[in-house]
């Protein structure tokens, strides 16, 4: 293949992954900082935050992401959303918590509390809002799993710049935990036209069948759809999807099925290859772009 060929072949690569993942800021940067997060009631334990964002000058709106329970906060699928995120133009990070209990209501919304206290300077939303590329006047939107999706679902409670949020493995009710009174539409700040909830139809916290979890999803977001629907997407993009055992590679759609195999056992730092690259409205990519309509660059 001669030279131009090649340069040909090159730019044609790196406009394909532009054209996948949304960007229009290929070149990012990492950084890590720490804030004071809850490991009871108040907010005075250090935690991490590893972030991305980009390298070209000028400034950017805010990304932040909760990781599950028990889960590493810097796993693959957390990394996976923080370049994404970073990628399409914001200052984004994965944010580390006492993830490892779940909790009721009110253990689960400290922890939100301290994540996203703008009247504080150490609060991980303040660490990243100050930071030099950082503009939350711009907007800030949020995504986690599991008990990181109750997190996100539940930061506009104290934080009103937080736009818009989209929560796997998100729901009312986990196992014998009832969030319903901060969860179920109408019960936080976040409105529903602002979340993008995604399950798998055999998560196995918030509902296993496809009745239970479409069950789950009405009461968390309060759209309804037709019995047996896979989605249930508003104009704006906002509503539900359960993720389908014949979409995922491993052919089971549990509560982690961003994994690669194994369902939950599986490897937190091995993902699916659709959810991590594809373009299907329940992979990352569909999801993060939603996110992004809803802040200004």
């Amino acid at each position: 293949m001669g030279k131009t060929s090649s340069r040909h072949a090159i730019i044609g690569s790196a406009l394909s992954a532009l054209l996948l993942t949304g960007s229009a800021w290929a070149q990012t940067t990492s950084f890590t900082a720490t804030y004071q997060g809850t490991n009871s009631t108040t907010c005075n334990t250090s935690y991490s935050i590893d972030g991305e964002e980009p390298t070209a000058a000028g400034t950017y709106p805010v990304f932040l992401y909760m990781v599950g329970t028990t889960e590493t906060f810097n796993n693959a699928s957390a990394t996976a959303a923080v370049q994404g995120m970073a990628n399409r133009g914001y200052v984004a990070g994965t944010i580390q918590y006492n993830s490892g209990s779940f909790g009721n209501c009110s253990q689960i919304g400290a922890k939100a509390a301290c994540i996203f206290k703008p009247s504080s300077a150490t609060s991980a939303v303040e660490v990243l809002c100050s930071r030099a590329k950082a503009d939350c006047t711009k907007g800030i939107v949020v995504a986690g799993f599991s008990q990181g999706a109750v997190i996100a679902t539940l930061a506009k409670n104290t934080d009103s710049r937080v736009q818009a949020a989209y929560g796997l493995g998100d729901g009312v009710k986990y196992s014998f935990f009832d969030l319903s009174s901060c969860m179920a539409n109408g019960k936080r700040t976040l409105p529903s036209d602002r979340l993008r909830a995604v399950n798998g139809v055999k998560d196995q916290f918030t509902g296993n069948t496809e009745s239970a979890q479409q069950t789950n999803m009405q009461s968390l977001t309060g759209f309804t759809c037709a019995s047996g629907a896979t989605s249930c997407l508003q104009s704006n993009g906002s509503g539900w999807i359960i993720v389908q055992n014949n979409q995922v590679q491993d052919g089971s759609a549990d509560h982690c099925y961003m994994r690669a195999s194994g369902d939950c056992n599986g490897s937190q730092n091995s993902l699916d290859s659709g959810w991590q690259n594809g373009t299907a409205n329940w992979e990352l990519n569909a999801n993060l772009d939603w996110l992004k309509g809803f802040t200004s660059h």
